[in-house]
């Protein structure tokens, strides 16, 4: 029967937070925080951390993940879970969980894996939430426009869709960087170049719709933060001293 790997692949090397993957989130690595998430989800076979960095490798070890050393010469993420896909037969579907992103609900993780069990025409799915109207023109925070039946129609670091005449209202959707992939998609998705719209864009994600990609997007609500900046880490803190009360 077909199995599931959750890759989370977690870099030393952030520019703007070096060490980001091990720095400390109420007592705990970051890390740990979402490799523990991901554990809980039911529907997976395996969780694997993929790492070029030993520091990373020796802290997962300790508190008991599964590591995957890659090389540290992957232009993305998404190169670095593929590396890990190639070694893993008998897997159908892989799913990227980003490493610094500790609040990813196990249930949302589930829905992904189960969107692409339930529809054997796409490729991919992702999942987007609802947009503050504060991100509308920030292009660090990335808009997906979806056709009638929840397929990704386009991504894009502009105000999606346009309100011509501000009279529409249309529901605006934060895409969230979590992908399941079919494991043949993902290892022919790397081998392409890259594609106009992705150029443009600088977002990866259109390189699948530019090839004809079905990607179903799964709507949800806003999860907790997710850690870039030395600002983020202290709205993490404060968001799990909130959940504590």
């Amino acid at each position: 029967m077909p199995k599931t790997a959750i890759v989370i692949p977690a870099r030393w090397a952030s520019t703007r937070l070096p060490g980001k993957p091990l720095l400390p989130l109420a007592g705990k690595p970051i890390l740990r925080h979402v490799w523990e998430r991901c554990k809980k989800v039911s529907a997976a076979d395996t969780v694997i951390i993929a790492t070029d960095d030993m520091r990373v490798a020796e802290a997962a070890f300790e508190f008991g993940a599964e590591v995957s050393f890659t090389s540290p010469r992957h232009p993305s993420g998404t190169d670095r879970i593929a590396e890990v896909a190639k070694k893993l037969r008998g897997f159908d579907t892989i799913v990227n969980v980003q490493g610094d992103e500790p609040f990813i609900e196990p249930a949302l993780v589930s829905k992904l894996i189960a969107a692409l069990a339930a529809d054997k025409s796409l490729q991919m799915s992702t999942a987007a939430c609802p947009l503050a109207p504060a991100d509308l023109a920030n292009p660090n925070c990335v808009k997906v426009a979806t056709a009638l039946d929840g397929n990704a129609l386009y991504f894009s670091r502009s105000p999606i869709p346009c309100d011509r005449d501000g009279d529409a209202h249309p529901a605006r959707l934060r895409h969230l960087g979590i992908y399941a992939y079919r494991r043949k998609f993902l290892l022919d998705f790397v081998e392409w170049k890259q594609t106009p719209l992705e150029k443009s864009e600088k977002l990866e994600q259109l390189r699948a719709l530019e090839h004809g990609a079905a990607i179903r997007v799964i709507q949800t609500k806003p999860a907790g933060p997710g850690i870039d900046t030395p600002a983020d880490l202290r709205a993490a803190e404060a968001f799990l001293r909130k959940k504590s009360r």
